[in-house]
């Protein structure tokens, strides 16, 4: 009679922990789902589809069932804006562009995509954009005035403001961020993580009324180093990247993570593999162990929560996101591909 209720209670232990139990990734397949001479650093999974824009005033969608693809161009006057930054919210697609003037735009209800936000200056540069709810949302770009530009929606992105200096810490000198991979900006809840090129993370616990700043321990001596990409697996584990794509081989000191919310940073994997990436991501459902990280120097994968890598591929992607523990989308120059990991 106990052999048979050992049998009982122990074999489905058994089963249940060898169905959590997951391989380790060896290698990822590759298929383009998506061909054009663009440059494509900005993608999401929204509802069945990837939504992209691009620069040449390109923008679109991909039926992931169906791999059809819709494009379209959204032009201001004669300027063809490259757009780095799309978000979204349960109803409405956005998508914001660099340099001068800012253009951001909203999904309109006349079927066209509608101007809701423009700003103009010399040093006007957006980098990214995420929404906390299908209300509050936020861009950063490069510093303005002694401060990082940071604009806020409260009304699901009808109208934008941006935060005065005072509102904010203080920024370095030439502070700003990276418009690589839309992958700057995390959100959690309500708390909000952007990286910069100084190697520091400003922060919110409040949804942008409130913001902190701490640095990190990632190389910024020069204006091509610093943070690239950040992701956070649930409210205190987070990870960064960045390194100097100038110098892509130069692996010190670009890699770091964070236990505690973003107050502490530690480096990891110093001087070993990889070097320069552009965008880092935990694989879903892997506890925080798993990690992925792209650039156009290619794939590297770690499992245990990045202190070893190894390169799975040495095609180049700028930006990913996973549809679930096994299957991303990746973008790059001149593509979007469909990648498996096995």
């Amino acid at each position: 009679m106990r052999f048979i209720i050992f049998i009982i209670i122990f074999v489905p232990l058994l089963s249940c922990n060898t169905a959590v139990r997951r391989p380790n990734f060896s290698e990822v397949d590759i298929e383009v789902i998506y061909e054009d001479s663009l440059s494509i650093r900005a993608i999401e999974l929204m509802n069945g589809s990837l939504g992209f824009a691009a620069n040449k005033a390109v923008f679109g969608s991909i039926d992931l069932q169906t791999k059809a693809v819709r494009t379209n161009i959204q032009k201001y006057d004669s300027i063809l804006p490259e757009f780095r930054a799309i978000a979204h919210t349960s109803s409405d697609f956005f998508m914001l562009s660099v340099a001068n003037p800012a253009l951001l735009y909203k999904t309109g209800n006349q079927g066209r995509m509608e101007l809701v936000y423009t700003e103009e200056g010399e040093n006007v540069f957006y980098d990214a954009m995420a929404f906390w709810n299908d209300k509050e949302g936020m861009a950063i770009g490069d510093s303005m005035e002694g401060c990082l530009s940071v604009i806020v929606t409260r009304d699901g992105g009808y109208s934008w403001n941006k935060l005065s200096c005072n509102q904010l810490p203080k920024s370095m000198e030439g502070e700003g961020a990276f418009a690589a991979s839309n992958t700057n900006i995390v959100i959690q809840g309500s708390k909000a993580w952007v990286g910069t090129t100084k190697g520091r993370v400003l922060y919110t616990d409040d949804k942008g009324f409130s913001w902190n700043i701490v640095q990190t321990p990632i190389l910024r001596d020069k204006p091509t180093q610093g943070i690239y990409s950040m992701d956070f697996y649930d409210n205190l584990l987070g990870i960064a990247i960045g390194g100097d794509y100038t110098d892509p081989e130069n692996r010190s000191a670009n890699k770091a993570i964070t236990r505690d919310g973003g107050k502490n940073w530690q480096l990891l994997a110093d001087n070993e593999e990889p070097g320069y990436k552009s965008c880092i991501r935990f694989v879903p459902n892997s506890d925080g162990k798993e990690i992925v990280a792209i650039g156009f120097t290619g794939i590297s994968y770690s499992n245990d929560m990045g202190m070893n890598w190894k390169a799975l591929s040495d095609e180049g992607f700028y930006t990913i996101r996973f549809l679930n523990d096994s299957v991303a989308y990746a973008a790059g120059r001149n593509r979007i591909a469909k990648l498996t990991f096995k």
